[in-house]
């Protein structure tokens, strides 16, 4: 399945900056950056599962927020891209 995962950490301290840094190690060890804090991950149903409790080890849910979204399939009805930036196919192998 194809998530979409965004956040926003507060970075006022730097404890804030270091969760900053933490979210965004976790999110490239499943998917790819296509904006500063948003990520597209291919995962299954338990790695999503364990994404999401990383994410919420990392976070403080008091001063940040994170989402989580399911994009349905097909795909091709679901997902319009425009701009120089072209999605991985998600296919093909991976390495992180």
């Amino acid at each position: 399945m194809l998530i979409l995962v965004s956040y926003d950490v507060s970075t006022e301290t730097a404890a804030g900056r270091r969760r900053l840094r933490h979210v965004a190690k976790v999110c490239l060890n499943y998917g790819q950056r296509v904006q500063k804090s948003v990520f597209e991950c291919k995962v299954n149903l338990a790695q999503m599962e364990t994404l999401k409790a990383e994410l919420l080890d990392e976070i403080d849910e008091k001063e940040d927020s994170l989402r989580i979204y399911r994009i349905t399939e097909p795909l091709e009805k679901n997902l319009m891209e425009f701009g120089k930036f072209k999605a991985v196919d998600f296919e093909d192998t991976l390495i992180v």
